[in-house]
Order: C-alpha cells, then structure tokens, then sequence
C-alpha cells in the first residue's frame, strides 16, 4: 500500500472539504437532537426524512436501484461494518459523552485501519502514509490528554465508540476491497434503507415510551440537517472516497473532521479551546498533508 497508488482530483479534494464541514459540525447536532429524542428515534426520524432525497439523487444519475444476487453476502458485510454498527453505537455515544468526546474517539479509526491492514492483510504502509499514521495517532493524544478525565467518567461511552472505531476502520477496508461493480450511490441507497430498518425496530421495541412530537425547534433543526446534508449527500461522498483511497489513507483525509466537530461544539455549546487543542490540529494537519499532497515523483 503506497502513497503512489492513488491521488485525488480536483472534484475529490471539494468532495472532501464538503465532508469535513458537514460530518464536523453535524457532532454537536447530534448531540442536540439526542438530548431531546432518544438515540434511535431520532436517527429513525432523520433516515426517513432522508431517503427521498437520496432516491432522487441516485435516479437523477441513472444509477441502477438493484444489487445482483452473487453480490449480497460481500453487500451485506459493507452494510454492517460502514454503517450499521457505526450507526447504532455512535448515537448512543453522543448521548453518553460530550460531542467533541465522542468525534475524538470515533476518529481513531484510520489508527485502528492501519492495524487491521497490517495484522489482517498484510499492508506494508509506504513511509509517507506511516508518518501520517503516527502524526493522527499524536493529535488524537493532545485531544485525549484534555479530556481523560471526563471519558474515563462514562466508561461505556467510550467503549461504544471505540468499538465504532475499530468497526469502521475494517469497513473502509471492506469497501476498497469490493469485488461487486456495484454503484457506489446504489450502496448507499440500500445500506440506508436497511440500517433505517434496524434504527427502526429498535426505536419502536425499546424507544416507544420516549416519542414525544412535536420537537423543539433546536430538534427539528438537527432533524432537517441531518435528513438533507447527512443522509441526503454526505454519505455517498464519503462512500465515494473510501472507493478511491487506500483504507487508512481515506481515514487521515478525514481527520479534520473531529477537530472540525470540536471547534463548533465549543462554538454551539459554550466550550472554549486550549493549547492541546491547537497542538493537534497541527499534527492532524499534518497527518492530512502525509496523504494529501502529492509527492515528488506524482509531481514530476
């Protein structure tokens, strides 16, 4: 696995810049919506008020709407680990911690790739994407230094998105190693529907006690954010660059996010920053240059 292999186009690196915003700022959001509804309810809310808009996006580019029989074991697969379970713990993980906790942790994931690629299929990380590895691991430390205090209080919280983490991390390498020609907008059709279908039941067997209507403006903001930008568009994006980056390279071109989540819950809910977090922004920054930028050989 080297830097060599890949490199994002012009289109790509927009895609990118699009994500980083919309999934950083969607983690106080989140935590809004799940302090008034509970977890599941609120994202069974969310996916429905979506899902017409990700039908029209995938017919408006002519993607087909079927999933060849041969394809649904390896479907079914990138349904649980990119979706389901990052899905499902992820809202309890908001609830229990605080939402920039909660995208620090759930943001280790390009850590915990690179060990799966290494222990499960025997990557061998150019030097370039190494470094990049250990430069996020750094940053994501500075983040962790500041905040340990208050994790190690919810224990379950942590251990939920941890698990998200590692989950995810061998996700984005099950997407880049897809055999299906399937489209990537058929994907994300699909695994929306079906993880609606889950968040769903859960909401109704466990949640039913807890469904008050209507919302407060605040939830029924989060409410529309998360139906149209999230599950509108923001998944398919990402669906898009875990298709064209190597896993743990697509996992660093997203570390921006947890920080971009940080910054606007402290600007949404009253926090404010510290040297720590300043420090690593810097080595996520630079985790994101190891990745990004093209090297001497791209460039001649």
């Amino acid at each position: 696995m080297s830097n060599a292999g890949f490199s994002f186009s012009k289109r790509d690196l927009w895609l990118l810049a699009v994500l980083t915003l919309s999934w950083g700022i969607n983690w106080p959001i989140m935590k809004i919506g799940v302090s008034e509804m509970a977890p599941m309810t609120f994202r069974m809310i969310c996916m429905s008020a979506g899902m017409p808009i990700m039908w029209a996006v995938v017919r408006s580019q002519r993607a087909p709407l079927t999933i060849p029989r041969e394809h649904w074991r390896e479907f079914a697969w990138l349904v649980t680990t990119n979706m389901l379970i990052w899905f499902i713990l992820v809202m309890y993980g908001v609830k229990l911690l605080e939402s920039g906790r909660a995208a620090i942790l759930g943001y280790t994931m390009p850590v915990w790739a690179a060990v799966i690629g290494i222990v499960i299929f025997r990557d061998r990380p150019s030097p370039r994407l190494a470094l990049g590895v250990i430069a996020a691991a750094i940053g994501v430390g500075f983040l962790l230094a500041g905040e340990f205090s208050a994790i190690r209080g919810s224990p379950l919280g942590t251990m939920l998105m941890l698990i998200a983490a590692v989950v995810w991390g061998l996700g984005t390498h099950l997407m880049r190693r897809r055999k299906q020609p399937t489209n990537v907008l058929t994907i994300t059709f699909w695994a929306q529907a079906i993880v609606l279908l889950v968040c769903s039941l859960i909401a109704l067997l466990f949640e039913r006690d807890q469904w008050h209507w209507p919302p407060s403006p605040a939830g029924s903001a989060a409410i529309a954010y998360n139906a149209v930008v999230i599950f509108g568009f923001s998944q398919a994006i990402w669906f898009r660059i875990a298709s064209s980056l190597p896993p743990v390279a697509s996992g660093l071109s997203v570390m921006l996010i947890p920080v971009t989540g940080l910054f606007s819950g402290m600007l949404m809910l009253g926090e404010s920053p510290r040297w720590q977090d300043w420090t690593a922004l810097v080595c996520i920054l630079a985790a994101m240059a190891a990745v990004l930028l093209p090297s001497a050989s791209r460039r001649s």
